[in-house]
């Protein structure tokens, strides 16, 4: 059941997102789901306390998990995405992964039940104990399988049709004399796991995938497409397209990357530069392409992205400037030494995957402390602008001014525009202001750089007294960006 149900919310993530709406659906499903199995399965040991119908049980248990896993492979491509982000966790978590737990759920009270009709001497109490301490004892070798072997080893796919494969057979074994369900069971199996594996690697197919990997963290896809009229390569991280790569030049590929370059307007000279997530490493490569001296440290959680980017993105893995390290943004900043002349901080790439810890006071606090004199903070941040009674962006705005006064907001693609777009934030550790209608910015041989006036957010207009300083004791980001997608709609 825990592996299940960790499973379940690394299932939903691409489409609804690793939030606090996701984790909170399967959790309340699963727990909904046992406590009437508990109670149905209770009433049905005193009824029919027999072992054929406890291990008949559990076969069904596998059954079921295998064939809701071929309607989860058809439901979701379909329907996930047209689904709100805060209520399609629920319907999913309901559809998919709540009638296998249910029946799951009957097996305590059986056990118990059936236990102490073997045991007559031994107590109804200690009868309990004993199979709450070992079903409570699997859960946690299950939860730990799950995270530290079973998850960075195999496919999603793969577990889930082993544990049905598995349910069924210990059900059949204790009931091998009933031979006909035995057929109808395992020809059941076979047929629901072949369309199952057939559908999934149709799609993949359809989609150009390249790599299609479980990590640790998320599922983790590249494919190939076009961009912008060229072939391109694409990094997907659950629901998150995070990365493009032109195929054919060495361009950067998304509008937002090409922000980065703002660190020039303040500090041309940098030496040490730290990236706050990898993705396809975009950023990092084209510094070390234009700054033959500067020294790139690259703090990235997953370690399988960067094996990826190495591996489908050229990124190289033998520059002595340049350093990956397979660790979480923040506690690199803290644990490092280090002074940087730049930070770029793109861990917070879509409404899908905001890393609450990653936007708060403390967090900008930190990163102040680590940046050199005149050193240069930037984000990529995704949101809207409008003045709404709850927004994540104006807060997350009000929080940088609050740590970095000398501050600058920039919409990629419009400050008038009402819809999700990339937000750039920059921070600049000095005193030095910058007047972007300057005639000197206006005839920037960069487009990005002579651009920036017709998209600078003028933070004067905006009345944040309305918005909360996030903090490590308050910040409700999902929350907030719930209220985002409400509001757009």
């Amino acid at each position: 059941m825990l592996i299940i149900e960790i499973i379940a919310i690394r299932i939903l993530a691409p489409y609804f997102g690793n939030t606090i709406f996701t984790v909170s659906s399967v959790i309340s499903v699963v727990l909904a789901a046992l406590s009437i199995g508990y109670y149905v399965g209770g009433k049905l040991a005193d009824k029919y306390p027999r072992e054929s119908i406890f291990f008949y049980i559990i076969s069904i248990s596998g059954t079921i998990i295998i064939i809701l896993h071929f309607l989860g492979l058809i439901f979701l491509p379909l329907f996930g995405y047209s689904l709100s982000v805060i209520y399609g966790p629920v319907i999913s978590a309901v559809l998919l992964f709540f009638f296998q737990n249910f029946l799951l759920g009957m097996l305590s009270p059986f056990a118990v039940k059936l236990q102490k009709l073997h045991l007559e001497n031994l107590g109804v109490g200690e009868t309990a104990g004993q199979i709450f301490f070992w079903s409570t004892l699997g859960s946690i070798f299950g939860s730990l399988s799950a995270g530290f072997f079973l998850i960075p080893h195999f496919g999603i796919d793969k577990i889930i049709l082993s544990i049905g494969f598995l349910l069924i057979v210990i059900g059949l074994l204790a009931n091998v004399k009933i031979k006909l369900s035995a057929k109808i069971l395992f020809g059941a199996v076979i047929i629901f796991s072949s369309l199952a594996l057939y559908t999934n690697s149709l799609n993949l197919s359809l989609a150009k995938t390249v790599f299609n990997k479980d990590s640790l963290y998320q599922k983790i896809l590249v494919y190939d497409g076009t961009y912008q009229g060229q072939p391109a390569r694409f990094l997907q991280q659950d629901r998150n397209s995070s990365a493009a790569e032109f195929l054919n030049s060495n361009q950067l590929a998304y509008e937002y990357t090409k922000y980065y370059v703002l660190y020039q307007l303040f500090n041309k000279d940098i030496k040490n530069a730290l990236m706050i997530g990898g993705g396809a490493y975009s950023v990092p490569k084209d510094l070390l392409a234009n700054l033959p001296e500067i020294k790139v440290d690259i703090a990235e959680i997953d370690p399988m992205i960067f094996q990826v980017a190495k591996d489908y993105f050229n990124v190289p893995s033998d520059n002595p400037r340049f350093q990956n390290f397979a660790q979480d943004g923040r506690r690199f900043l803290y644990d490092t030494n280090n002074k940087y002349d730049f930070i770029f901080s793109d861990a917070y790439a879509s409404f899908f995957s905001t890393p609450e810890h990653l936007t708060t006071q403390e967090f900008f606090e930190l990163a102040k402390s680590k940046l050199s004199d005149n050193g240069v903070f930037i984000a990529n941040v995704v949101g809207s602008l409008p003045q709404k009674p709850v927004s994540f962006v104006l807060s997350e705005m009000k929080t940088l001014k609050s740590v970095f006064p000398n501050s600058y907001f920039f919409a990629v693609v419009s400050k008038d525009s009402t819809k999700p777009q990339n937000i750039i934030f920059v921070a600049y550790n000095g005193d030095q202001k910058i007047d972007f209608s300057s005639k000197e910015i206006l005839q920037n041989k960069n487009p990005i750089i002579s651009g920036l006036q017709e998209h600078q957010i003028d933070t004067s207009k905006i009345h944040f007294d309305n918005y909360p300083i996030l903090t490590d004791n308050y910040a409700p980001v999902d929350y907030m960006i719930s209220k985002e997608f409400i509001n757009l709609k």
